[in-house]
């Protein structure tokens, strides 16, 4: 590989900008990192280039740990937003000047200079001044002396920002063509998702500090694993829809309906679907659609853009939903953006109030367990605390979900209607009456569920533990999806009786190893494991116990059940909080 990252961590105040990233480019790969702005990408630039050093984590350059090594001495070109030329020098002298630093010969200098005018399109302006030349022009002299010394890796931070729409078209057409020609490993920061697409071999998307997913363009697109990198690339619908035994209420199956997560294994759960808009079908009834029939609308906006038409549709989903407080109401009606070419607006011209049947070609499932949080409270006054935790709020929204309240007794009282169970994750407080509200849950088939002091902080740190192989793959799947999020460094955690012997103890560490590689693979998760010998619960607590901001993750061992002996870890202490998969 060009660069590997391996848990590299920047912080600044205290507050984590890199937040343990691990990445891999091969060799001639032009890679891209998408973010918005303050997301951690350029950090993440400048500390392969050696212009930030790490606080934590490990960078290789072709196989070579730079990571205690000077910027000159990495062998990288960068090229800066804003150009970064030398104002009283020449085309030719900026271009040179790496050169003349490194001692190279004249001859060789000017052989060089000439030759990179020829690659950037700018032969015979050697003598001009930066003054003298367009925006364009400059990054391009940018990009020439950042290849001058021969870097094995070019790196780009937001190199077209400055730039209008039609410069900024020919400069990446420029580079990468450049790159190409070079077969040099690039990296480009970027926040502009066209650019992403149209030079990326593969991307990364970054929020938060983390690397949430990587991959080629159309793979992110399509089957996006996080809402965030869902909304980021291109306009989506999500939609979130309960599952229910009798089957989905998201989407009725059809042969023409394409669906990348079959809904029919998700049962009593919440799932969350991605629409793209441009995957909706309208038609003037549910006959006329050669798509999968997903409900009606009425077309609230309409807005015509030239080759394309974009509407939004409301959409009134049948259903019932119970409050609070019992009372049964009907659902909330769904806005859907769509999106339609100059053809399907001839075959079908639509105007504003206009009801239309809604088809999809495509529905993709985001693998995701934690699709939204339901505060589950005896009363009104317990519920809006838990919910005014500062911690809880803003990880529903840097998930970019949903945060409500059911309230209901812990004890049902006779003939008292059942409440429906609460979608998406079920946060309780943790405490004396923690195991049983936990267990009536559980017998309730809700899963996960999150046991949350009151007063709960951010975890500095998750520790990672299933009881029995049964729930490992819950397990792997919420801590996933946790970390994509969560500024906390993760251990996975594996215990055996104390008396085991060699063979036991051989076998226990190898299925740890087996873990973490599944981890990597499946969910794109670095973690450290630990192996440890004695009781279980003895064991979780006294690590809980050891350090302050700390939360645990427990892979059940059955389905549906707690074991008296866990209700130690939700009742002990109020120092940490335990989700439970």
């Amino acid at each position: 590989m060009s660069i590997t990252l391996d848990q590299v961590t920047k912080q600044y105040q205290g507050n984590p900008v890199v937040n343990d990233v691990s990445l891999a480019v091969a060799e001639g790969e032009f890679f891209v990192l998408l973010g918005p702005s303050g997301s951690g990408k350029s950090t993440l630039l400048r500390a392969i280039a050696g212009l930030t050093a790490a606080d934590h984590g490990r960078i290789a350059l072709f196989g070579r740990d730079v990571t205690q090594v000077s910027a000159r001495e990495r062998e990288v070109g960068f090229v800066f937003q804003n150009y970064a030329l030398f104002r009283h020098m020449t085309v030719g002298e900026n271009i040179e000047f790496a050169l003349r630093v490194r001692r190279v010969k004249p001859a060789e200098r000017a052989r060089r200079r000439k030759e990179l005018l020829e690659l950037i399109g700018l032969p015979g302006m050697d003598d001009r001044l930066p003054t003298q030349l367009s925006g364009g022009q400059q990054q391009r002299v940018a990009v020439a002396r950042a290849l001058a010394h021969k870097p094995k890796v070019l790196l780009l931070d937001e190199p077209f920002g400055a730039l209008d729409a039609k410069i900024r078209e020919e400069l990446r057409r420029t580079i990468r063509s450049v790159q190409r020609e070079l077969g040099i490993t690039t990296v480009l920061v970027t926040h502009d998702q066209e650019e992403a697409f149209a030079l990326g071999d593969r991307l990364g998307v970054m929020n938060f500090g983390r690397l949430l997913e990587t991959g080629r363009p159309t793979e992110l697109y399509t089957r996006p694993a996080t809402r965030f990198v869902a909304t980021f690339l291109g306009a989506a619908n999500l939609l979130l829809r309960r599952e229910a035994r009798s089957g989905s209420d998201l989407a009725p199956a059809g042969p023409e309906a394409q669906t990348d997560s079959p809904l029919r294994d998700r049962r009593d759960q919440e799932v969350v679907a991605m629409l793209r808009p441009e995957e909706a079908e309208l038609a003037p009834d549910r006959d006329a659609l050669r798509t999968t029939f997903l409900g009606y609308g009425h077309v609230e906006e309409l807005q015509f853009t030239g080759a394309l038409e974009r509407l939004r549709i409301r959409m009134g989903l049948e259903g019932a939903a119970r409050s609070s407080d019992g009372e049964t109401s009907a659902m909330p009606p769904v806005w859907i953006d769509v999106t339609r070419t100059q053809p399907e607006q001839r075959a079908f011209p639509l105007a504003s109030g206009q009801l239309v049947a809604v088809g999809t070609r495509r529905i993709h499932v985001l693998p995701t367990p934690l699709s939204s949080f339901t505060v589950c409270a005896e009363s009104r006054e317990s519920a809006a605390r838990l919910m005014e935790n500062p911690w809880l709020v803003d990880l529903t929204i840097r998930m970019q979900t949903r945060l409500s309240a059911q309230v209901e007794p812990l004890v049902a009282k006779d003939g008292a209607s059942p409440v429906v169970a609460p979608a998406g994750v079920a946060v309780v407080t943790a405490g004396p009456d923690c195991p049983a509200r936990v267990r009536r849950l559980l017998a309730r088939g809700v899963t996960p569920v999150l046991c949350l002091p009151e007063d709960a902080a951010p975890p500095s740190r998750v520790i990672v533990h299933f009881a029995g192989q049964v729930a490992r793959r819950a397990t792997l799947a919420v801590t996933a999806s946790l970390l994509r999020h969560v500024p906390a460094e993760a251990v996975f955690l594996g215990i055996l009786p104390g008396d085991s012997s060699e063979r036991t103890r051989t076998a226990g560490l190898r299925q740890l190893l087996d873990v973490r590689s599944e981890a990597q693979a499946g969910h794109g998760l670095d973690v450290r494991t630990e192996l440890r010998l004695g009781e279980r619960i003895e064991e979780l607590l006294r690590e809980l116990e050891a350090q302050p901001g700390q939360m645990l993750i427990l892979g059940l061992p059955e389905p549906g059940s707690l074991p008296d002996s866990f209700e130690a870890l939700l009742t002990q202490s109020p120092g940490w909080s335990v989700l439970l998969a």
